[in-house]
C-alpha cells in the first residue's frame, strides 16, 4: 500500500500526509516556497514537479526511505469535522470545479435523484434551502462510509483519522499533529524543527484556499446546520476524529479543539 497522500520536499527536509479540507493547498505551497523561494504557479495539487508526491512514480522510492528511517520530520494538519463537512458539502457539492464542471460528473445529479438535494442551480448561485440539503447531503456521506453506497466514500468527506492511519499503519510515525483552526502556530511549530532552504514568514503566506468561490456562500452560522440527527449523523462517521484531535462534538459553534493531541495515543489507535 505504500504512503497514498504523502508530499515531502524535494530537499527531504519535511513529509506530509494530506487530509483533504484541512490546510493543504497552503501547506503544500509553504512547503514548495521553502526549496525554491516562490509559490507554485496554479494549484499546488497539479504540481507535476518541484514536490514530492507518492502519487508520482519517481518519488515514492525517497518518500518511502524517508519516512522508515524516521530521520524527516512528518506532520499532518487536522480540522474540526463540523465544518469539515460543511466545507465540502459547499465545495465539491454545491460548487462548479476548476474544470467548469461539477465534481464527479454524475455525483450532483445521483444526490438530486436519490437524496432530494439542491444545489443552487446550474452554477450553484440561486437561492435555496442550504440546511435542508446539507441535512440530505450528511445521509449521503453516512451511507457511502457506513454501507459503500451508492458509491466508495469520497476522500473529501472520509474520515481524517482514515487518511492519517495509512501513514502508520505501513511504518511512519508523525512528530506533530496541529490544527487547521491555530494554523500559523501550528506550522510555525513544524518549521522550528527542520532546515529549509529560504526562509519563511508565516505572517506573509496568503492563504491557498483553492476551493475559494467554487460555491455558494454559507448562509448561517454552522451550528444551524445540525439538529440532534445531524449531530448523531456525524458523531456515527467521525467519532474518532472528535475523540483522537480533541474537538468538541457537543457544540457544533465552537470550531477549537478543547484538549491537546497526543501523540502516543493517535499512533496507539490508529496503528491497529
Amino acid at each position: 500500500m505504500g504512503f497514498p497522500g504523502t508530499w515531502m520536499t524535494e530537499s527531504e527536509s519535511m513529509v506530509y500526509r494530506v487530509v483533504p479540507k484541512c490546510a493543504c493547498s497552503t501547506i503544500g505551497q509553504i512547503m514548495f516556497f521553502s526549496d525554491h523561494g516562490e509559490f507554485f504557479d496554479g494549484d499546488i495539487h497539479d504540481a507535476q514537479n518541484g514536490l514530492h508526491k507518492w502519487a508520482l512514480d519517481h518519488s515514492r522510492d525517497p518518500i518511502t526511505k524517508r519516512i522508515q528511517a524516521h530521520d524527516t520530520y512528518s506532520f499532518t494538519c487536522v480540522r474540526n469535522p463540523y465544518t469539515r463537512i460543511l466545507s465540502s458539502f459547499f465545495d465539491k457539492i454545491c460548487g462548479i470545479q476548476r474544470n467548469g464542471k461539477r465534481y464527479r460528473g454524475n455525483l450532483v445529479p445521483l444526490l438530486i435523484q436519490k437524496y432530494g438535494i439542491e444545489v443552487g442551480g446550474e452554477d450553484g448561485k440561486q437561492e435555496f434551502d442550504q440546511i435542508k440539503s446539507f441535512r440530505r447531503f450528511l445521509l449521503f456521506a453516512r451511507d457511502t462510509i457506513r454501507w459503500r453506497r451508492p458509491m466508495d466514500p469520497d476522500i473529501h468527506w472520509s474520515a481524517m483519522s482514515g487518511h492519517i492511519s495509512t501513514f502508520i499503519v505501513n511504518g511512519g510515525r508523525y512528530d506533530n499533529i496541529f490544527w487547521t483552526e491555530s494554523f500559523n502556530d501550528g506550522m510555525a511549530s513544524v518549521l522550528s524543527q527542520v532546515d529549509t532552504k529560504q526562509s519563511i514568514d508565516l505572517a506573509k503566506i496568503p492563504r491557498f484556499n483553492e476551493s475559494e468561490g467554487h460555491g455558494p456562500k454559507r448562509a448561517h452560522p454552522v451550528e444551524d446546520y445540525f439538529d440532534d440527527l445531524s449531530m448523531h449523523l456525524v458523531y456515527e462517521i467521525y467519532k474518532r476524529d472528535f475523540e483522537l484531535f480533541k474537538y468538541d462534538f457537543e457544540n457544533p459553534g465552537n470550531k477549537m479543539p478543547i484538549g491537546e493531541i497526543d501523540l502516543d495515543e493517535v499512533h496507539a489507535k490508529l496503528g491497529d
